[in-house]
């Protein structure tokens, strides 16, 4: 093993190397798997050392006994109307990117969308969804509840619109980001903002598509609840900037078979060349330490027909409480 390990920490230097000399984009070189996947990243690219050193990494393992209850958490809020925008293939994931709202676009000026409430200071801007999926309906979320990972991930991205000029700079900036985490669970019938994203899957077959998606509500997407849990995490790829706020909403939202089976038919590369496919493209579990994770459930404010529930993650979090169907 040792000797295995020395040959790709050696790989991995050589290659670093040959992409300083040739000035080769460093976002072509890391994958979900094998010797360019998630254990090393942060050896790829000296600037992606957080990804292999951070202390504040993402996803996590929500562990419902380790859940603080805060008062102080306010429901989140996100703006209702719809906005516009770009879906593409990128090769490692799906996105979904707004357009821009200061020069024309597709569908002509557009008011942005302002995240705000929850355990956030400061007002966000919605800049990019992601979607994290599995090859097979046991895996798929980036982030799980006591080791349970759902078969896939939407994740919510705006930049801290009060402090910062843009999501990239929102990047390497303290409270920079704010990640909203939707899990996805296996169902008959699909939440409608869903569908219109994956109902352009056939036009993204590819690295490198893109589609136009015209008039999305951002808070449509959100499940039926006002409960969450958070805390102070990171992006989940490259370069695992650990300037994010995490929100994960306490329900999933449902996607259908056939939506799965179109998302898993995406594939990485080009029509000549198409690679894999570009499912299971989820970083796994990093180590919580230290953080906390705070939740504005009370627990014993809830009651069971009437009387105050036992005080446990069991019975609480509401999808240890729900048996979900599997089909």
């Amino acid at each position: 093993m040792e000797l295995l390990q020395l040959i790709c920490y050696t790989f991995i230097f050589l290659l670093s190397r040959m992409l300083v000399l040739h000035a080769v984009s460093w976002e072509e070189w890391w994958t979900y798997d094998g010797i360019s996947g998630p254990a090393f990243w942060g050896l790829i690219n000296p600037e992606w050392s957080l990804c292999n050193k951070g202390r504040r990494q993402s996803p996590v393992n929500l562990e419902p006994q380790r859940l603080l209850f805060d008062p102080n958490l306010r429901p989140m809020h996100i703006d209702k109307h719809r906005i516009s925008g770009i879906i593409s293939n990128t090769g490692h994931s799906v996105i979904f990117t707004a357009g821009n709202d200061t020069v024309a676009n597709y569908d002509g000026m557009q008011t942005p969308v302002n995240i705000s409430g929850g355990p956030l200071s400061y007002r966000y801007r919605f800049r990019e969804i992601h979607i994290h999926y599995g090859l097979n309906d046991q895996f798929g979320s980036e982030h799980s509840v006591e080791g349970y990972t759902f078969p896939a991930e939407i994740q919510i991205f705006g930049y801290n619109s009060q402090l910062y000029a843009n999501f990239s700079d929102a990047l390497n900036r303290a409270q920079g980001i704010v990640g909203i985490s939707i899990l996805l669970q296996l169902g008959d019938l699909s939440n409608p903002e869903l569908r219109m994203l994956t109902d352009q899957l056939d036009r993204i077959r590819y690295g490198g598509d893109e589609a136009f998606v015209k008039r999305l509500s951002i808070r449509g997407l959100l499940p039926d609840t006002d409960h969450y849990m958070t805390y102070d995490g990171s992006t989940t790829a490259p370069a695992c900037h650990e300037t994010v706020t995490w929100v994960v909403l306490n329900k999933p939202i449902y996607i259908t078979k056939q939506q799965l089976h179109a998302l898993r038919r995406l594939m990485q590369g080009s029509p000549d060349h198409p690679k894999a496919p570009l499912g299971n493209n989820y970083r796994p579990p990093q180590p919580l330490l230290h953080r906390p994770i705070r939740t504005n459930i009370d627990f014993k404010a809830t009651k069971t027909n009437g009387k105050t529930a036992c005080p446990t993650m069991y019975r609480e979090v509401y999808y240890k409480a729900t048996s979900w169907k599997q089909n």
